[in-house]
């Protein structure tokens, strides 16, 4: 199948400001792009591009002072199948896990593994090493916390989402990821677009999604625990630690976001 997708955000800056942004579909998705998803801003202003530490496709800009509209669209290619769903991928002991992916087993600024090491353990300590116990920690995350917007803010940590009981999508990645971590499974923290291909009605407004890929049996399998079952259509933005490590925008300066909107429909 084909599916489109874009967004269009305009910040408000009362004086020239520089912005990092993280925008881009990821290189992984390169052999699957039809129509590229080149960064259009209105007024038109000079871009430069990046690859991040994490192999992100990064874009620099100074948005002058007054409004800036980024916008997008572009179309992917998708398989049209849901994710995987591997019942028999192994935990791979820490001592033979390769040097790139260490780092995804480390505390990190939204994931706290100091705070939840012994409560991951009280709960999971007893459940099946490899894909059982990671859908065993979704599991706890999809029930443990309650979804809604009103309960997002910027500073919120994985402990933060475990002790109020509520958030949105990316704390609930991010409380997986860190279980996973006390568990000793890498586990790292994904953004991009994931419309509702697949799904029934009625649904809610389109946003930037977040969801996380853990490392079992000698790759990075998807899982999602605020939806909790396989989905259809995900298109990948970023990787990271944490959301710290992929945010779409970085703005050096005062600026206010006054109107957002991401596109994910599936091309007839």
């Amino acid at each position: 199948m084909k599916i489109q997708v874009g967004y269009a955000l305009v910040y408000d800056c009362p004086q020239p400001t520089p912005m990092i942004l993280l925008l881009h579909i990821h290189y992984s998705h390169a052999a699957e792009i039809v129509v590229p998803d080149h960064l259009v801003t209105d007024p038109v202003v000079p871009l430069t591009s990046y690859r991040d530490g994490f192999g992100n496709w990064r874009s620099r800009l100074v948005a002058p002072a007054g409004r800036i509209r980024l916008s997008t669209r572009a179309v992917v290619l998708n398989s049209g199948l849901p994710d995987p769903v591997v019942p028999n991928a192994v935990q791979v002991p820490v001592q033979d896990l390769p040097e790139e992916v260490l780092v995804y087993l480390m505390g990190s600024r939204y994931c706290e593994t100091d705070h939840l090491s012994q409560i991951a353990w009280d709960l999971f300590g007893t459940t099946p090493m490899g894909w059982s116990r990671v859908q065993a920690i979704c599991d706890f995350v999809h029930h443990h916390i309650t979804f809604g917007y009103e309960h997002a803010r910027p500073t919120k940590s994985a402990f933060d989402a475990f002790r109020e009981h509520t958030g949105v999508c990316r704390d609930f990645a991010h409380l997986a990821i860190t279980f996973c971590r006390c568990m000793n499974i890498p586990a790292r923290y994904c953004t991009g677009y994931l419309g509702d291909i697949g799904m029934p009605p009625p649904y809610g407004p389109m946003d930037f999604a977040g969801w996380f890929e853990a490392w079992l049996d000698g790759q990075w399998y998807t899982f999602d625990p605020r939806n909790n079952i396989p989905r259809i259509g995900r298109v990948l933005i970023g990787r990271g630690r944490d959301a710290a490590d992929v945010p779409i925008s970085n703005t050096f300066g005062i600026n206010t976001l006054v109107d957002f909107k991401v596109e994910v429909d599936e091309v007839p």
